[in-house]
């Protein structure tokens, strides 16, 4: 079995490399880079955020849903992966599941006027 560019290299490497495809805007090559992470280290937290964020902006809603909700349970105050979780189900035209996840990410960052005027008051 021969490695190709996606797998070549240490964790570390492609880890960099997936960063680098996805600052460029080459979502589904850092998704390809990014699967191979996940899959060997599946508690790397860093690597699939940006796995469900590299899906999200290629349109895989469903797969990016999946990422999150795997990070969300393993971690229930992640803040971005709860925005990102709201704005993908927003994203499916699913608004009333979205809008708990917008409205505790609105909190966990202090965004109160999300949160609609009787909120601030509390």
């Amino acid at each position: 079995m021969t490695e190709t560019y996606f797998e070549f290299g240490t964790p570390a490497d492609r880890w960099d490399r997936a960063q680098l495809f996805f600052e460029a805007k080459e979502y589904t090559t850092a998704v390809r880079i990014l699967n191979g992470l996940v899959e060997e280290a599946p508690e790397h937290q860093g690597a699939r955020l940006l796995l469900a964020r590299a899906y999200y902006h290629s349109a895989q809603l469903g797969r990016a849903e999946r990422e999150l909700r795997t990070l969300l349970a393993a971690d229930p105050v992640e803040s971005y992966a709860t925005l990102l979780l709201g704005r993908t189900l927003e994203r499916q035209g699913r608004n009333d599941e979205a809008r708990p996840y917008l409205r505790m990410a609105a909190a966990m960052s202090g965004d109160f006027a999300e949160l609609g005027p009787s909120a601030a008051a509390r």
